[in-house]
């Protein structure tokens, strides 16, 4: 799949024209917890994810791995419900904010970014009264 043969879609034709996908007609989907903002996994989304995704309550992604559509939790349980989707404001990624059951990650962890944590310098903002 390339950006000059996006596959056909029930997307909204003003949804799609204004997607930037990237050379594989992909677009990324961060998924968020909708009630505390944890953000739990990245997955990859085109233009049929995107609307499957708008119709059906349930977040579906495109396996670059597998090259196919998946539904969170179909198979292992750990299913996402969806409560809101929006685009960024270049409309390059989609955040999915979702009622999420059980593990986010492939690995069984509650999120993609709970494992390994790197070593940062911490900064700090100006006090804004000074």
């Amino acid at each position: 799949m390339d950006v000059m043969s996006v596959p056909t879609s029930d997307l909204d034709p003003k949804i799609a024209e204004r997607l930037k996908r990237d050379a594989n007609g992909l677009v990324p989907a961060i998924a968020q917890q909708y009630d505390t903002g944890e953000v739990l996994m990245l997955g990859w989304m085109d233009d049929e994810a995107l609307h499957r995704t708008l119709t059906t309550g349930r977040c579906t992604y495109w396996s670059r791995s597998r090259r196919e559509y998946w539904v969170k939790g179909e198979t292992s349980g750990h299913q996402q419900w969806v409560k809101s989707v929006a685009l960024d404001c270049d409309a390059d990624a989609i955040l999915v904010k979702v009622d999420q059951v059980g593990a986010a990650c492939h690995t069984g962890d509650r999120t993609c970014w709970d494992a390994d944590v790197l070593d940062a310098v911490v900064g700090e903002r100006p006090d804004a009264r000074s």
